[in-house]
C-alpha cells in the first residue's frame, strides 16, 4: 500500500470516528440548551450551507496549491470547531460557528476535506484498483462513524457520575478538537508529490458538461438526503420513541456497521453489474424501506426498516465516488469532486430547516417520505441519462 493511502486511510479512520458521535452529539446539545426542533434545523441547514461554500472554494484553488497543505488546514479547522461549539450558547453564534466549522450533520461523504482525499486517492492508484481502494476508504469511514456512535452514549455514563448534562456534552466536543489536531499530524506525514506542487491547469476543463450534468443530478439526491441526515434522523427518533441518546448511538452504530459491510459488496457488484447500475439497484429498494419506516408506530419495526436501508443506501457512495473521479481527467479531479459535491452540499443544506419544521406537524413522518420519493425520482433519472456512458474499465 502506498504511504500517501494509509496516511489517508488513517485519518479518514479518526474523521469519522469524530463525526460519528457529533451528529448525535449536536442535536442533543442543542436541544439541552433548549432549542426547539425548528432552531435546531436552521443550525444545521448553516453548517451544510458552509459546507458547500468552503468545498468548492477547495476544489477550485486545490489544483493551485499543495494539497497537502489545504488537508492540514482542513484538520486544524476541525479542532478549532470542536473548541468553539462549547463556549457559546447564543443561537446566532452557534449557526456561524456551524457553518465556518466542520462538524457535518450528514453521514460524512460530505466535507472540505472529502474532494482533496479523494483526488489524492484516485492518484495514488490504478484505474482497475481505484473502486476498491474507494470502498475500503468507505469502509473505514463508515465502520469508523459506527464506533462513533457508540461513543455518544459517553455523556450518558459521565451525567450518571455526577457531571452536569452541558458539561458532559461539552467534553465530546473536546474530544473532537483532539481528534483534528491528530489529523493535522497525520496529513503532514502524507509524501509531496510532484503532482502536488502549484499547477496552471484549468480547474475544470473538457469534462465540465458531463461534470456539471452529474452535479445536477447529485444535487436532487443531496436535497432528498437533507431531510433525514443523521442529526434529524436522531432527533426525529428522540422525539417520536423517546429514545435516549444511549441507545441511539447504539442503533446508529449498527447501522453504520451494515453500511460498512455494504462497501466491499458494492465494489464487487460494480465488477458484475457496472458502477451506475449498483448505484441505482441498491438505491431504490434503500429508498422503499425509508418510507415504509415513516408509516409505522412500532419501534422495533422501524428500527428493523432503517436498519435495512441501512444495509443498502450506502452502497452508491464508492461507486459514485468512483465513477466521478473515472470519467474525467487526472488534471481535474479534485475540481470535479469538488464541483460534484458542492451542489449536493448546497441542495443538502436547504431540508434541514425544512425537515425542522415538518417535525412538529402532525405528520413527523413526512421528512422520511419525502427523501424517500425524491430518491427514487434521482436514481431513475441517473439510470436514464447515464447507463451507456462506461469508465475506462467498463469500456
Amino acid at each position: 500500500m502506498e504511504p500517501a493511502v494509509r496516511f489517508l486511510f488513517i485519518a479518514r479512520g479518526m474523521r469519522g470516528f469524530g463525526d460519528g458521535f457529533a451528529t448525535i452529539i449536536l442535536p442533543a446539545y442543542l436541544t439541552a440548551l433548549g432549542y426547539d426542533p425548528i432552531r435546531i434545523g436552521v443550525v444545521l441547514t448553516a453548517s451544510l450551507l458552509g459546507t458547500a461554500v468552503l468545498t468548492l472554494a477547495v476544489g477550485f484553488i486545490a489544483p493551485r496549491h499543495n494539497v497537502r497543505a489545504l488537508m492540514q488546514a482542513g484538520a486544524l479547522l476541525m479542532a478549532l470547531t470542536g473548541l468553539a461549539f462549547p463556549i457559546f450558547q447564543q443561537l446566532a453564534v452557534l449557526a456561524i460557528i456551524a457553518f465556518v466549522g466542520t462538524i457535518n450533520p450528514s453521514t460524512g461523504d460530505l466535507g472540505v476535506l472529502i474532494p482533496l482525499e479523494h483526488a489524492t486517492l484516485a492518484r495514488s492508484v490504478s484505474d482497475r484498483e481505484r473502486t476498491r481502494a474507494f470502498s475500503h476508504y468507505s469502509l473505514i469511514g463508515a465502520l469508523s462513524m459506527a464506533f462513533g456512535t457508540l461513543a455518544a452514549g459517553v455523556p450518558d455514563a459521565l451525567i450518571h457520575e455526577g457531571i452536569g448534562k452541558l458539561d458532559a456534552f461539552k467534553m465530546m466536543f473536546y474530544a473532537y478538537a483532539v481528534l483534528g489536531f491528530v489529523c493535522v499530524a497525520l496529513y503532514w506525514q502524507l509524501p509531496r508529490s510532484k503532482s502536488e506542487q502549484p499547477s496552471t491547469h484549468t480547474p475544470l476543463g473538457p469534462s465540465r458538461g458531463i461534470v456539471y450534468r452529474l452535479a445536477a443530478l447529485f444535487c436532487v439526491d443531496a436535497f432528498a438526503g437533507g431531510f433525514i441526515v443523521q442529526s434529524l434522523l436522531a432527533l426525529w427518533l428522540f422525539q417520536k420513541f423517546s429514545l435516549s441518546v444511549s441507545a441511539a448511538g447504539l442503533f446508529f452504530f449498527w447501522a453504520g456497521v451494515l453500511s460498512a459491510f455494504s462497501y466491499p459488496v458494492a465494489a464487487w457488484l460494480a465488477r458484475h453489474a457496472g458502477l451506475v447500475n449498483t448505484m441505482v439497484f441498491t438505491h431504490i429498494p434503500s429508498s422503499v424501506f425509508l418510507i415504509l419506516a415513516a408509516y409505522s408506530s412500532n419501534l422495533y419495526i422501524v428500527l428493523g426498516l432503517l436498519l435495512l436501508r441501512s444495509a443498502l443506501s450506502q452502497m452508491d457512495v464508492p461507486t459514485r465516488t468512483s465513477y466521478v473521479m473515472a470519467i474525467v481527467t487526472p488534471p481535474e479531479r479534485a475540481a470535479a469532486a469538488s464541483v460534484t459535491a458542492v451542489p449536493r452540499s448546497l441542495a443538502s443544506s436547504i431540508s434541514p430547516a425544512l425537515a425542522g419544521a415538518l417535525l412538529m406537524t402532525t405528520i413527523p413522518g413526512l421528512p422520511l417520505i419525502i427523501c424517500g420519493a425524491l430518491k427514487i425520482i434521482y436514481d431513475l433519472a441517473l439510470l436514464s441519462a447515464f447507463r451507456h456512458h462506461k469508465p475506462p474499465e467498463e469500456a
